[in-house]
């Protein structure tokens, strides 16, 4: 690694921070938190183990449980079993947890239209040309 890629690691990682905390307030106001949201659109193809769903989201097996519990305690997910293994615990989005992603990314995008707005012809363009090179950045390893 050279000393121009860590300072663009820096960079990078300020500017994810900005962008999580942004995302976070727009959606502030909403009777789930941004984490479930993001659970909710892990859902969206389908019912997935529980163990899956805590990996994604790097975090632990029982932090997964509590979010799980309270978005079925909402209605916005209902859990099942495994149809290969019975023992296995799924959670899948409920018709409520569906319309409760849409709103809640239709919120996302009209905040960041808005935002694009302010933004030149040329800057949307850099952005728009950043978003290959930010998939192979994130791509799954």
């Amino acid at each position: 690694m050279t000393d121009t890629d860590r300072a663009l690691a820096q960079q990078l990682n300020g500017r994810l921070r900005d962008v999580v905390l942004m995302l976070r307030r727009v959606n502030a106001d909403q009777p789930i938190t941004t984490q479930q949201l993001s659970v909710l659109g892990s859902l969206e193809a389908g019912p997935r183990r529980m163990t899956e769903l805590a990996a994604e989201h790097g975090v632990r097996l029982p932090t997964m449980t509590a979010q799980i519990n309270r978005l079925e305690r909402d209605g916005l997910v209902a859990r099942g079993r495994d149809t290969t293994d019975a023992r296995v615990v799924t959670a899948g989005l409920t018709a409520p947890g569906a319309q409760r992603l849409r709103a809640g990314r239709e919120r996302r995008l009209e905040f960041l239209t808005e935002r694009f707005a302010v933004l030149s012809d040329e800057e949307r363009a850099a952005v728009a040309a950043a978003l290959p090179a930010l998939d192979k950045l994130f791509a799954a390893s």
